[in-house]
C-alpha cells in the first residue's frame, strides 16, 4: 500500500500542497500565492484557472520535494476556502467569470432586502446561517443576473456551480465528477442541514436552476479518480471538507464541547456540538462539521473576517514591517498598546455583530502613538475579536470552555497566544502540527481507504507543542473589554 496522503489546501491567498505520513507528520510542503483581484471597493475576486494551475503546480512540486513518486501517494484530500463561488461551462471546463471570494461585499444591499422581506428566520432554520453577502447563494445569483448569457446557459444545463473544492475535483477528474461534500454545501445558503439536500424553496427564492448544483456526498468517501493529472496512474480523491471544518477534524475535536480556533486570513472558531444542530441565539452560525459514513456531526461557528490579514495590511498597506513575523518584535518593543484600540473591519464585522457596512477604525491615537503601538493594537485586535466569538459560543452551548486548541500561521506569535489566553481566561493549546487544515483533509481521505483504521487511531497522533495559561488579573481584563466594546461601537457608528 502507498505510504502517504497528499492534501490540497486551497486558501484565500495561496494554494498549498502537503504530504503527510501515517503518523500525521509533514513529509514536504509547497506553496504558491496567487493574484487578489479588487475590481472596485468591497469586491474581491480570484481567477479560477489560476487557482487550478497554482494548486496543480504545488502538488507536482511537493511530490518531487519529498523525493517520492506518485506511486507513493495513496489518496488525495481537498480542503478549501469556503463560500467562494465559481461558475464554469460543463463542456469547455472554462469559468464564465472570476470566482467571487467569500470576503466580497457586492451583494450586501440585496441581503438587506432579503432581511426586510422577512426571510431571515426561515433561512436560519433551514441552513443554520444568517443572511449575509459572505455566503455563496447571493454571489451565484449575481453571476446569473449580471454575466451575459449566463442565466440562459444555466437553464439549458450547460453551467456548473461549485465552491472551490468541487472546481478542483472537477478538474482533477477531467470533468467526470461534479460533487461537493456536506461541509461546503452547508456554506452556500442553499442547503438544508437537517434533510441534507439542496432546498427547493431556497433555489426558487434565489432563482437558481438545480441542474447547476453539484451532487452532495459525505466528507470521507471515494468521489472519483484523477484522469491523466499528475500521472497516468489514477489516484483516488476521497476526502473533502471546508477549511474550518477540516481544521476542527485535524485538531481531533471529535467530542461535543471541544473547540478550535484557526488564525488565517480571518479567524474561525468552531465548537463540536455532536449529532444535533444547535441553532444560535447569539448570532453564530450552525454548520455541518463533517459526515463520515451515515453519521453527521454539527458545529457552532463564529468567523472573524480579518485576522492574520491585519498583519499583511501592516506589511503591504502601511509598510511598517518588512515581513509578517517582524510584527511580534515591533509589538513587544512597547509594554502595552498606549491606549490605542483597532477594529480591523476592512470587510465589515463578522460574528457576533454581522455589520456588513462597518469599516476599519483606530481609536485612542495621541502624539505619543508609534508604529509599535499600532502593531500591538493590531495583534490584540485578533485576540479581542476571537474573545467576542467565544463569549457568544459559551452562551449558546451552555458549556464552559476549558481549553482552546489553536492552529494557523499566526499561532507562531507567542505574544498573540498569551494575550488570547489572558482575554479568554482559559488555556490555549498549540499543537505540534499547526497545519491542521490540510491534516484534517488528509485524515478524511485516509479514513475513506482504510489508510487509518478509525478516529481513535488518529487521536493517538495528536500532540501539544506549547500551552498558554491566563496571567492577567480580572480587573485589568475587564478594563480592556470595556475599551474594546467602545471601539466596536465606534466602528458601527461610522457604518450608520
Amino acid at each position: 500500500m502507498s505510504k502517504y496522503i497528499l492534501s490540497f489546501d486551497q486558501g484565500t491567498t495561496s494554494s498549498r500542497a502537503i504530504i503527510f505520513d501515517k503518523k500525521g507528520s509533514i513529509k514536504a510542503m509547497a506553496q504558491k500565492e496567487f493574484t487578489q483581484i479588487f475590481p472596485q471597493p468591497g469586491w474581491v475576486e480570484h481567477d479560477g484557472n489560476e487557482i487550478w494551475y497554482t494548486q496543480l503546480g504545488v502538488a507536482t512540486e511537493v511530490v518531487l520535494k519529498a523525493g517520492l513518486t506518485v506511486h507513493d501517494i495513496a489518496a488525495i484530500g481537498i480542503t478549501n476556502q469556503r463560500e467562494t463561488t465559481l461558475v464554469w461551462h460543463r463542456h469547455t471546463h472554462q469559468p464564465i467569470y472570476n470566482a467571487i471570494v467569500w470576503q466580497d461585499r457586492r451583494t450586501s444591499e440585496y441581503c438587506d432586502e432579503l432581511k426586510k422581506m422577512g426571510h431571515a428566520e426561515d433561512i436560519q432554520q433551514k441552513t443554520g446561517l444568517v443572511i449575509d453577502a459572505y455566503f455563496s447563494a447571493t454571489k451565484l445569483k449575481w453571476i446569473l443576473d449580471n454575466i451575459e448569457g449566463a442565466r440562459q446557459k444555466a437553464e439549458s444545463g450547460d453551467l456548473c456551480f461549485g465552491t472551490i473544492d468541487s472546481w478542483l475535483l472537477f478538474k482533477l477528474t477531467n470533468g467526470k465528477v461534479h460533487t461537493t461534500d456536506v461541509t461546503n454545501a452547508s456554506r452556500t445558503m442553499l442547503f438544508n442541514i437537517h434533510t441534507l439536500h439542496w432546498d427547493e424553496d431556497l433555489l426558487k427564492l434565489f432563482d437558481i436552476p438545480a441542474s447547476m448544483l453539484p451532487e452532495v456526498k459525505s466528507s470521507s468517501e471515494i468521489y472519483g479518480y484523477t484522469e491523466q493529472i499528475l500521472t497516468a496512474r489514477q489516484i483516488p480523491v476521497c476526502g473533502i471538507a471546508g477549511d474550518q471544518q477540516a481544521a476542527l477534524f485535524g485538531q481531533m475535536c471529535i467530542k461535543p464541547g471541544m473547540v478550535k480556533n484557526t488564525y488565517g486570513t480571518g479567524c474561525f472558531m468552531l465548537m463540536n456540538t455532536g449529532d444535533k444542530p444547535v441553532l444560535s441565539k447569539n448570532n453564530l452560525l450552525t454548520t455541518i462539521a463533517w459526515k463520515i459514513g451515515d453519521v453527521t456531526t454539527y458545529a457552532l461557528e463564529g468567523g472573524v473576517f480579518i485576522g492574520g490579514a491585519v498583519v499583511q495590511w501592516l506589511r503591504d498597506g502601511l509598510g511598517i514591517i518588512k515581513n509578517s513575523p517582524d510584527v511580534e518584535k515591533l509589538a513587544t518593543s512597547v509594554n502595552d498598546n498606549g491606549g490605542v484600540y483597532f477594529v480591523p473591519a476592512f470587510a465589515g464585522l463578522g460574528a457576533p455583530y454581522w455589520n456588513q457596512f462597518a469599516r476599519g477604525t483606530m481609536l485612542g491615537i495621541t502624539r505619543g502613538t508609534t508604529t509599535a503601538h499600532i502593531a500591538r493594537a493590531s495583534i490584540e485586535s485578533i485576540a479581542l475579536q476571537t474573545m467576542d466569538v467565544l463569549q457568544a459560543m459559551n452562551a449558546d452551548a451552555s458549556l464552559p470552555i476549558r481549553e482552546l486548541r489553536v492552529d494557523g500561521g499566526a499561532t507562531a506569535n507567542d505574544l498573540l497566544m498569551q494575550y488570547q489566553s489572558d482575554m479568554m481566561d482559559c488555556k490555549v493549546i498549540r499543537p505540534k502540527i499547526t497545519e491542521t487544515t490540510a491534516l484534517g483533509a488528509a485524515y478524511l481521505a485516509g479514513l475513506a481507504i482504510g489508510f487509518w483504521k478509525d478516529t481513535s487511531e488518529i487521536e493517538n497522533y495528536w500532540e501539544a507543542e506549547k500551552s498558554f495559561e491566563p496571567q492577567m488579573k480580572d480587573e485589568a481584563r475587564q478594563k480592556v473589554i470595556h475599551q474594546w466594546k467602545k471601539a466596536i461601537k465606534a466602528a458601527q457608528a461610522w457604518a450608520d
